[in-house]
């Protein structure tokens, strides 16, 4: 691993019965970067996410994340926003800080409290009274208060109106430590390119493409919102 890689994967392979999700998929990706993990529906973002995460296994090849394999450990290093609520509607903004400040040590609360500020969100709402582009505000808020080393965010701006991505996206870089990697996974990649260091393209569970964004727009001479609906238009099943 280098010095600066944080995140290494090396033949990750992941079955769901007879259905290959991951096919030896190996990447490498350094800190202090905002990487989008970008793909069509089902060429295993999500499985990806799961797997680095730590929340799901049974998978074959090597996982390194700041040097440890997936366990306790990693987890401690690593937040993980998945792409579905995982909030009960009966509880307010504020209980859901009191429980991510008990389940993480590194939960940094003042950050919360200014994230929440900048969303323009009352603390004491209950999150049925919110909307979907509210509620997910209050996930992200959640993902990003963690003093985490890597970030994998599943899916942050889908199902949420333009003005509420913009919001979104902009909170994800603000004050954000500059040793941290975040991976993000989306189809919007209009909307996230603008904070984009990198990307990694995807398809059927490996890694199609992948490269830092402005020398793939310099190679292909697109941009990456271009180069997406290329490559997937055109490239071989």
């Amino acid at each position: 691993m280098n010095a600066n890689t944080v995140l290494e994967v090396k033949d990750l392979t992941k079955y769901y019965g007879k259905l290959k999700a991951l096919d030896a998929l190996t990447m490498a990706l350094p800190s202090g970067r905002v990487i989008g993990l970008l793909g069509e529906n089902g060429c295993g973002k999500s499985t990806l996410f799961k797997v680095l995460a730590g929340v799901t296994s049974n998978y074959e090849g090597e996982v390194r994340i700041a040097g440890l394999p997936v366990g306790p450990e990693s987890k401690a290093v690593v937040s993980f926003l998945p792409d579905v609520s995982f909030l009960t509607d009966s509880w307010r903004i504020s209980y859901c800080a009191d429980l991510y400040a008990d389940f993480f040590a590194d939960f940094n609360r003042p950050k919360f409290d200014e994230l929440i500020l900048f969303f323009q969100l009352d603390a004491t709402s209950k999150l049925s009274e919110l909307s979907k582009g509210m509620r997910e505000k209050v996930q992200v808020a959640l993902a990003m208060s963690r003093d985490a080393q890597v970030f994998l965010l599943d899916e942050p701006i889908s199902g949420v109106d333009p003005a509420a991505r913009d919001v979104i996206l902009q909170a994800i870089v603000r004050d954000l430590h500059p040793e941290s990697l975040v991976l993000i996974s989306t189809h919007l990649i209009h909307d996230l390119e603008p904070i984009l260091d990198g990307a990694v393209f995807m398809r059927q569970g490996r890694v199609l493409l992948a490269g830092d964004v402005d020398d793939l727009r310099a190679q292909h001479g697109k941009s990456i919102d271009e180069l997406f609906r290329e490559v997937y238009r055109w490239s071989p099943r």
